[in-house]
Parts: structure tokens; sequence; C-alpha cells
């Protein structure tokens, strides 16, 4: 397979710009703006460019290419840090438990409360795949080189790494959960708060929105019905998290209503499993099993699939496609984990 998840560079942006028009909207991460998506690549080059790994608010954007012909379809990013830059806002759901002795009754009603709560963590996201390129594995690829990315660079990441998934969105492109709350303090609908977040950042929300708890029970059945819901497209992303050892800990966002889940970094599967071993022969003969495979740093960084097996000397044979996609050479250290 030619393809190859690397660096996103200044000449991808036009591929990128194509793919967040696909988008369809609540892609708050790859929104269909020139300007926002020319400042993320030029923070992305800034990240990749700093050699020292003092934990900080970067950016790294990838994009999956097809080697053999350039051709960019897909694109992810990774953030060292949120919070760092402008505030990360979530809505925490809690419980507040009441009883009245006369009644003889107990109450419990649930409530949004808005938190920095994931102020300092990692965060997984803006993950987009070509609708033509949603088969044989590309989109796992693309998910979890951002895990073997983390693994190489571990130092600059969080103990702590979440991920937001969309919310469900109406067929007009509106999303209930934000008319129920926030389009009640903002003058603008869901598309143009959205748009409006992914050019200009979330402070808007801290000037805004209502700063006490707002219970549920208030909200109408169309809002309540999709909070920690992800949008259709994003249930086979929910699933991949899962499998990395990601929850929803009663997190979502504030836009849409859509899930937010976490895990401890040390503890996504891709993170804690992948073997780290050396180059030590380049065959084709007698390659070994299909895997997932990551090699160089920073700028020369490259995830892919490869063949594998381990030699008698404890070295590693590879097949020379996958060499040469990754560039990699003999003596050359690279993670390798089972699909």
């Amino acid at each position: 397979m030619s393809f190859r998840v690397r660096p996103a560079r200044e000449d991808d942006f036009q591929a990128i710009y194509e793919m967040a028009k696909l988008t369809g909207g609540g892609f708050t991460n790859l929104p269909a703006d020139k300007g926002t998506l020319k400042a993320k690549l030029a923070r992305s080059e800034a990240a990749f460019s700093r050699d020292d790994g003092d934990p900080k608010g970067d950016l790294f954007v990838f994009v999956l290419e097809n080697a053999e012909t350039g051709q960019i379809r897909g694109t992810c990013q990774v953030f060292s840090r949120v919070g760092m830059i402008e505030p990360f806002y979530s809505y925490r759901i809690g419980h507040l438990t009441q009883t009245s002795p006369e009644l003889g009754k107990t109450f419990r009603a649930e409530m949004l409360t808005l938190c920095t709560d994931f102020e300092g963590s990692s965060e997984v996201g803006g993950l987009f795949l070509h609708p033509n390129e949603r088969a044989g594995g590309l989109g796992v690829l693309l998910a979890r080189s951002r895990y073997l990315f983390i693994r190489r660079h571990r130092e600059r990441f969080a103990e702590k790494v979440l991920a937001e998934l969309r919310g469900v969105i109406d067929e007009a492109g509106g999303s209930p959960f934000w008319d129920a709350i926030a389009g009640r303090f903002f003058d603008m609908n869901f598309q143009e708060a959205d748009a409006f977040n992914g050019a200009h950042g979330t402070r808007f929300i801290a000037d805004l929105m209502p700063k006490t708890p707002i219970y549920t029970a208030l909200l109408p059945d169309s809002a309540r019905a999709i909070m920690g819901v992800p949008h259709p497209s994003g249930r086979a992303a929910m699933r991949m998290l899962e499998q990395e050892g990601f929850s929803g800990g009663g997190y979502i966002d504030i836009f849409d209503g859509g899930p937010t889940m976490s895990a401890p970094i040390d503890q996504v599967r891709t993170v804690r499993d992948a073997q780290e071993l050396v180059l030590g022969v380049i065959d084709d003969a007698d390659p070994g099993p299909k895997m997932m495979l990551a090699g160089g740093e920073l700028k020369s960084f490259a995830s892919g699939y490869g063949h594998v097996r381990i030699a008698d000397d404890g070295s590693a044979v590879l097949d020379s496609a996958a060499a040469g996609l990754l560039g990699l050479a003999i003596g050359d250290r690279f993670l390798a984990i089972g699909r």
C-alpha cells in the first residue's frame, strides 16, 4: 500500500482546504476558512521545527498521502496541550440530589456546568478522510498514526489525551443543542458560531455564555436526546477511540453536545503496545506479517503499513516497499504494532 501519514507542509494547503469544504460543518479543527487553515499550517510548521522537548501548546497537522501519485486524501491533528493559548471549554454533566422530608421525596437533577477541566491535556482531532478512500484501513492508519507520533515524542505531551467528537447536526446544518442553550445568548446560529469559533477561538464563549449550572430538565427533548451522542459519521471514530481505551467521562462539547472522550496517554493501546525495533535487514523474500509502522522524528516522521518479522538476533526485517515509504535505512529505529 503506497499511502503514508506525514507532517503537513505549506504546499498541502489547497488539498486540505478542499477536504475542509467536504466536512459539512461542525469540524471546529478543520474549518473551511482559508485564513484559519493557513494559520494552522504555519503554527504546525513552527511546532515541527522546534527541536526542544519542552511541552507547549503546539499544534501538529498531518496529511494522508498517496506516495505514488502525491495526492492528499486525508488529514488529522494533534495538540500537545490545550488551554495554553486560550481557554478550552467543556460542559461537565453533574447531578444534584435534594430531599424533601415533608413530601417524602428525593429529586436527582442533572446539570451542565461550564468548565475548563481539560486544560493542559493533549488532544487528538481534526481527522478527515476523503469519502473516496474510506476502505482498506486508511481511516485506522490516519487515526492511529497520531498515537505513534505521541509515542515517538512522548516528552512533548501531557498525561491525559482527549478527543471531541462532532455532535448531531440536523439536515439544515443546525444543532438542536446549540439552539436550546447557547443560541439564546448569542445573536448567531450554530453554523455562524461554529465558523467563528474555528476562525477566532472560544474566548467569546467566556464573554457571553451563562456561568451558572443549567438544569437539563429545562431543555427541550430534542436537545437532551442528543447530549453525548456522536454525529452518524462519527460512530466509527468513536468505536476506534473506545478500542484505544478512551471513554466518556461525563463531558460534552459546548457547541453541539457531542461527546468528549479521554484516556491516560500511557494507557492508550497504540502508545502502550507499540514495539520499538531496529531495522537490521530489508528483504522481500520472507517479510513477515503486515503491521502499522512509524519512523523518523518531527519533520521526518512518517507512518504506514509494512511487513515485519524479528530476526534471530532481535533486529527487524522489513520489506523494501515499507522501508522506502517511511524513509528507513539499516540501523534506524522505528515503531511497529499489529493491525
